[in-house]
């Protein structure tokens, strides 16, 4: 007769780290802490997940601001204009496309 043994999976709790996960540590005045600190409590959550959580939303705010721009419809139709008729090449423009890149010396 045989045995067959399960085993449970490894507990995991709310705050535990994944192995993939990464420490980040940081400096701070005492004051700016407890400003966070008292931030965090306001919305029921722990330091590191107010901060990790504030952090996230700011890169992606940067990142996104560097990528997306809103126009209105007539700015929007400027802007096409302008990139379906692009003012003529100046000297210092062809100066620039006949030289040779410094990956290719």
């Amino acid at each position: 007769m045989s045995t067959a043994v399960l085993e449970r999976p490894p507990a995991r709790s709310k705050g535990r780290v994944q192995k993939s996960s990464a420490n980040i540590h940081i400096r701070a005045p005492q004051q700016t802490k407890q400003l966070i600190d008292t931030a965090a409590a306001a919305v029921g959550k722990t330091l590191s997940e107010f901060v990790l959580d504030s952090a996230r939303q700011h890169a992606i705010d940067v990142l996104l601001d560097q990528r997306l721009f809103v126009l209105d419809a007539e700015k929007y139709d400027a802007f096409i204009d302008a990139l379906d008729n692009p003012p003529p090449a100046g000297p210092a423009l062809k100066a620039l496309m006949k030289r040779r890149p410094l990956w290719q010396k």
